[in-house]
């Protein structure tokens, strides 16, 4: 065991690791917010959108650290935030320096070397992923894949960053609105390049080898590690969608809106680490699944019914746009509540089962009070359905007693 100075000296050196940590991130955020300003373009930083994203894995990598200062799972978030706001910063500024001022402006090279660097903090966390929930080293043949993974990893940054290094810059040389260079990569560059892009495919490999190894512990497992295996997969469901919608829309012109709204979606993974390492309202996720998909399912319907009848009323019958759209409008409002309950109460039956259940004892519970005739019943009626509902470990009823009416 360590003596009590020893676990001081350990206290005060996460606070300042954090400490440092935490303020090399947020300068570099405001740097990128300064250098968004001088670019006078949002679009490198998808409308600033990269930089919130860089803050919530912050945030949640600072607040995971401090509270658990043993589990690597902060620690590799925090790491990850840093690197973002570096690639951050240097996609800013290559943005800047080659497409606004044509490369006049110092440090230029450099800043197309730290590009790559995002490379490094999608492996970071990736490895959070394949750590979640306790942080721990994984044993045996799982530790060569995590080392297989990390040398890949780094394999794939390094020389990626290299070949951005040595890149030749001849006249004209231009990078587009989000910091890529547009022209032929040749020579010692193109070579590094390939040779760096050769490791891609198995990081990514081993990325999904990790989600789906929690998908398997997720399948078999029980209790509170279920829940914070529901929240990390809901999270990944998120963030893979995202990552879909960004790299296929543009950020530019009428999809800029959509691709800063998806980007969003990014921080869905570390918030559910959060969430899940340190339990906080742990319990909730059928409830926010459930009421996600019904939402969605209503939104989706009520959707369709407001073109239907728009389409109905302007194309077969003869009324007006104006009159097509009122009557679309009243309609979805006046259904929206009642379909609400509707799906509500389907999807809480398949996903969330413990509100379903519960909601099913309390009705049976009034069902059978109509009928009860003494007092002894209803008390035995009453504790049963608590004790169904919400399984308390212990319940009792206390019932005031009556005043005499002989005494008046």
């Amino acid at each position: 065991m360590r003596s009590g100075a020893e676990e001081g000296r350990a206290r005060t050196a996460t606070a300042w690791a954090l400490f440092w940590l935490g303020a090399l991130t947020l300068l570099a955020l405001a740097a990128g917010g300064v250098l968004t300003l001088l670019a006078h373009d949002l679009r490198a930083s998808f409308d600033g959108v990269l930089l919130v994203v860089v803050l919530v894995v912050a945030l949640v990598g600072l607040v995971v650290a401090h509270r658990q200062p043993s589990n690597l799972t902060g620690w590799l978030l925090l790491a990850a935030a840093g690197v973002f706001a570096l690639y951050a910063v240097g996609v800013l500024y290559t943005v800047l320096d080659y497409h606004r001022h044509g490369g006049t402006l110092p440090l230029g090279r450099v800043a197309l070397a730290t590009e790559p660097s995002w490379v490094l903090g999608v492996m970071m966390l990736g490895l959070a992923v394949a750590l979640f929930p306790h942080g721990r080293m994984p044993s045996g043949r799982w530790r060569f894949v995590v080392y297989v993974y990390l040398a890949a990893g780094v394999w794939f940054a390094v020389l990626w960053s290299l070949s951005q290094a040595t890149l030749q810059i001849p006249r004209g040389f231009d990078v587009d609105g989000v910091g890529n260079y547009v022209g032929p990569q040749t020579g010692f560059a193109g070579t590094i390049a390939a040779v760096a892009w050769s490791a891609a495919p198995l990081v990514l490999a081993l990325l999904l080898v990790f989600l789906v190894r929690q998908a398997i512990a997720w399948r078999g497992a029980t209790g509170e590690r279920r829940k914070q295996l529901n929240w990390l997969m809901s999270g990944g469901a998120v963030s893979i969608v995202s990552i879909v919608v960004v790299t296929n829309t543009n950020t530019s012109g009428s999809e800029r809106a959509i691709t800063d709204i998806a980007a969003l979606g990014l921080t869905a993974v570390p918030l559910a680490i959060g969430v899940g390492i340190l339990k906080y309202r742990l319990y909730e996720i059928d409830r926010l699944i459930s009421r996600t998909i019904s939402y969605t399912i209503v939104t989706g319907l009520l959707v369709g019914l407001f073109f239907g009848i728009i389409v109905l009323a302007t194309d077969v019958l003869p009324f007006s746009s104006p009159v097509a759209v009122a009557a679309s409008t009243l309609s979805a409002a006046a259904l929206f509540n009642p379909l609400r309950k509707r799906v509500q109460h389907l999807v809480d039956r398949r996903f969330n089962r413990a509100r379903y259940d519960a909601d099913a004892i309390v009705a049976g519970f009034t069902a059978r009070l109509r009928e009860a005739v003494d007092l002894e019943t209803a008390q035995s009626e009453l504790l049963n359905a608590v004790d169904g509902a919400v399984q308390p470990v212990h319940a009792s009823l206390w019932i005031k007693p009556s005043l005499d009416a002989s005494r008046f």
